[in-house]
């Protein structure tokens, strides 16, 4: 097939998460088996017009506020000119409305929505662009497949109006050959890491609020705050306030052995969002022996199985946060045999199963359009 995909951002990008990472091991893929794939992104300081990434061609366009006109006008200028069996939109952020305007067929694969949650994050005005965006979606893709990572995620789409029969779930996957446990869970210090970015949707500051209660019955505790995005100085600033800065480390962007190196070394991770597509860092975690605190939010529930390779908290509630990390860090028979359950959990996601199921969902959206 000849794919065209549209994504805000490209793996290449600085602040590339985990929808990047997912539709990047979908579509290297695709190129690997024959397909020709073309990424649309947003262009970011430093970055080329075009590049490759594993035998996707990156085409970039406009910024990060609005990739959704450039890309669009990008696609109408370029490549309808251009034979293209199929468009893929990753629906992360601002949608790109493809079926009005593709002339193919379209598949719109879903990490996640954020519906009132974006206010969390953006200004009333920009949040509030985001959510009308989002609310036209049963609109504009109704007739339109879908690729959602979880069945929370698939249930928020039917909530908001798309056929139930439109949407098929296939989860992320890991890979398995990067991801060990290289010290074993019961060597560990007390050290808890949050892996994720850095913006305040993402959580940080409940761990942080819940940190001085975990000090107090947990002297020795430490955290770890992997990552970096522009919430950053806003928790550090929150550290010094709370009076732990002495005990949180804010290690930054790690590269990825040095950040399996972090996993090892923490006894427990947490995940305090309050909405995920899935939650890549959890299996992540899991697969180097570390259980996971989390949310009780949408996408968690399902990575986190409560009681057997974590333990699922109210969102937003530090006091329970911290009475679920205290429990894990002093109860080495309950943590080690999460740690030992989680392991096994991470093992298995493949990539090559996510890729098959998912190829599958374009393939059929492909032939569906030559058929008509």
């Amino acid at each position: 097939m000849r794919i065209v995909a549209l994504n805000w951002r490209d793996p290449r990008h600085p602040e590339a998460g985990g929808a990047e990472l997912h539709l990047r091991e979908i579509l290297r893929r695709c190129v690997r088996d024959g397909d020709d794939v073309t990424w649309l992104a947003e262009a970011f300081p430093g970055a080329a017009a075009e590049d490759t990434v594993d035998g996707i061609r990156i085409v970039r366009a406009g910024t990060w506020y609005n990739a959704h006109l450039a890309l669009g006008s990008l696609y109408r200028a370029r490549f309808r000119k251009e034979r293209v069996d199929l468009v893929v939109e990753d629906i992360n952020k601002v949608p790109f409305f493809t079926p009005l305007y593709a002339g193919v067929p379209v598949v719109a694969v879903v990490p996640h929505l954020f519906g009132a949650t974006v206010f969390r994050e953006a200004s009333p005005p920009v949040g509030a662009v985001v959510w009308a965006h989002e609310a036209l979606l049963p609109f504009v893709y109704r007739r339109t497949p879908f690729l959602a990572i979880s069945d929370s995620t698939r249930q928020d789409l039917v909530r908001r109006g798309i056929a139930a029969d439109h949407v098929s779930v296939v989860r992320c996957g890991l890979d398995q050959g990067s991801y060990a446990v290289t010290t074993p869970p019961s060597d560990r210090a007390p050290v808890i890491a949050f892996l994720g970015r850095l913006r305040k949707y993402k959580g940080a500051q409940h761990v942080l609020h819940a940190f001085p209660t975990v000090l107090e019955r947990v002297p020795e505790a430490r955290l770890d705050v992997i990552g970096d995005g522009p919430y950053r100085s806003d928790l550090e600033r929150l550290a010094a306030r709370l009076g732990i800065g002495e005990r949180v480390r804010f290690r930054g962007a790690l590269s990825h052995d040095a950040k399996v190196a972090a996993l090892n070394e923490a006894q427990i991770a947490t995940c305090p969002s309050p909405k995920e597509g899935w939650g890549l860092t959890v299996i992540e975690a899991n697969a180097c022996g570390a259980p996971v605190v989390a949310s009780r939010s949408p996408g968690l529930v399902e990575s986190v199985r409560d009681g057997e390779t974590g333990i699922l908290v109210p969102h937003g509630e530090s006091s329970a946060l911290a009475e679920a990390l205290v429990r894990l860090l002093r109860d080495r028979d309950a943590r080690l045999r999460m740690a030992d359950a989680g392991i096994r959990w991470a093992r298995t996601f493949d990539w090559e199963d996510c890729y098959r199921d998912s190829r599958a969902v374009l393939a059929r959206a492909a032939e569906r359009g030559k058929a008509a």
